[in-house]
């Protein structure tokens, strides 16, 4: 663990998805996680400066998952993501506490963007 750099958890049902994403986010201590329930578990453990969190995580809805982190530690910036295009979508993120929210396929540059913001 290297304590200069800014820890983020990624979590995705997906493992493809989480190597991409790990692979380019070099830049930062990346964590990932395949459901909601084991990135609660990490979160309690070692606290992330900001989660990555699929809405879609098979069998769990990341909207429910991003309801627990915020009843953990609300000073914790998530950024959904998502394959939908769906504005209801994005409505209940932000009602949920979501910092911010993106889609895929993810524009990895407009991702750094988004990472440095919400990192500030």
């Amino acid at each position: 663990m290297n304590p200069d750099k800014k820890r983020i958890l990624i979590v995705d049902d997906e493992e493809q998805v989480l190597k991409i994403l790990r692979t380019s986010l070099t830049t930062y201590e990346v964590e990932t996680s395949l459901t909601g329930k084991e990135a609660l578990s990490k979160i309690k453990m070692a606290k992330p400066d900001l989660i990555l969190l699929d809405i879609l995580l098979g069998k769990e809805d990341g909207i429910d998952v991003l309801k627990q982190i915020k009843e953990l530690d609300k000073s914790i910036p998530v950024v959904m993501v998502t394959a939908l295009h769906d504005n209801e979508e994005g409505k209940r993120a932000f009602a949920a506490g979501a910092a911010d929210y993106i889609t895929k396929p993810i524009d990895f540059d407009y991702l750094k963007k988004v990472l440095l913001f919400q990192l500030l």
